[in-house]
């Protein structure tokens, strides 16, 4: 059933030097009392400027800490040993911290504010969270943050590899949204008509977007943009189905066999190329923007091997077992699996 009321970010800033001015878009929104996790490591780069940031708006700042697990326990321990005056939850990094952050927030009902360091996913606007339950990474249900902070300086600053698997995840939504047509096509499911509309217009923002330059800020900043309403599509969808189709099955099952999987992005756009290939759906869009992006390069410099896709197509659909999507499909998997042996883009980046 989709939800007849949805949350959308109250606050929302992506632009230059977010970051030292923190404390003003905090308190505009009545807090002053606050609870901050960094990313591991992140406390001696941008510390210094948040704090000064929420000192000279008159917010206390009850707790900070960094954090590096994602580990329920962990998570639910922290949650429950914070100040009571806590008024707000501030999650400052890349997807473990915002996730950890997010669920903290869910836990104690009190409003989360996201602040990436980096582009790899629309985790950050999503209202679920990735978190390790017995051992094993699982999506659990949180909520959407209450606040967005983007500061595209910062982002540019990141790894670039970062920035690719922030590109790759993005124009899966090409891929994602003709599973979920699919999906209803065949009967097994209802697609939200609002939530469709904004991931296909997320997406299509994104790839027809002009640049020079990866690092160019109004690429980053459309590239933000789109990730966000991503996450506000699976929010009125109620589900990540607007987003996340057979190109994240492949995805899943590779993280479930390889020791060291590639960042999320990198896996969920090689196999968005492949599923759309194969399915003579917008393929030639997400080349182009691959090709002119560098991340073909930048894949190319990576130990992917054919080996580990073939599997990881192989065992997409146990992955989620409950969904109906082009991978599910014996034939569209066998077609998958011959063409990392014939397109020369795989061939090129597949050992």
């Amino acid at each position: 059933m989709f939800k007849s009321h949805i949350s959308i970010p109250s606050l929302l800033k992506v632009e230059s030097g977010v970051t030292s001015h923190i404390g003003a878009f905090l308190k505009s929104s009545g807090f002053t009392k606050i609870v901050i996790l960094f990313g591991n490591g992140l406390t001696d780069m941008f510390g210094q400027i948040v704090f000064k940031s929420v000192e000279q708006a008159g917010i206390e700042v009850l707790h900070h800490q960094e954090m590096d697990t994602v580990e329920l326990s962990d998570i639910t321990s922290l949650a429950f040993s914070l100040p009571k005056e806590t008024e707000a939850v501030i999650g400052m990094g890349g997807g473990k911290v915002i996730d950890a952050a997010k669920y903290v927030g869910f836990l104690l009902k009190l409003p989360f504010i996201s602040v990436p360091t980096s582009s790899s996913s629309d985790g950050f606007s999503s209202s679920s969270a990735s978190l390790t339950i017995n051992g094993r990474r699982k999506s659990v249900p949180a909520k959407m943050p209450f606040g967005i902070l983007v500061d595209t300086d910062v982002i540019k600053s990141a790894p670039v590899r970062f920035l690719y698997s922030g590109i790759g995840d993005m124009v899966s939504k090409i891929s994602s949204t003709y599973d979920w047509q699919h999906e209803e096509d065949l009967g097994y499911t209802e697609v939200n008509d609002c939530a469709m509309m904004i991931a296909k217009k997320a997406v299509n923002s994104f790839v027809r977007t002009p640049f020079e330059s990866v690092n160019d800020q109004y690429f980053l900043k459309e590239l933000l943009d789109s990730l966000a309403l991503s996450g506000i599509a699976n929010e009125i969808a109620g589900s990540s189905l607007p987003t996340s189709g057979s190109e994240h099955m492949i995805s899943h099952a590779l993280d479930s066999f390889m020791d060291h999987p590639q960042l999320h992005g990198i896996q969920v756009g090689i196999a968005t190329y492949i599923m759309c290939k194969i399915e003579n759906h917008r393929f030639e869009r997400v080349n182009t923007i691959f090709t002119k992006t560098g991340f073909w390069d930048y894949c190319e410099t990576l130990d992917l091997k054919h080996d580990d896709f073939e599997r990881a197509i192989d065992l997409a659909p146990t992955t989620k077992p409950d969904r109906h999507t082009y991978i599910q499909e014996e034939n569209y998997r066998l077609l998958a699996k011959s063409l990392l042996h014939e397109d020369e883009n795989l061939v090129r980046i597949l050992r």
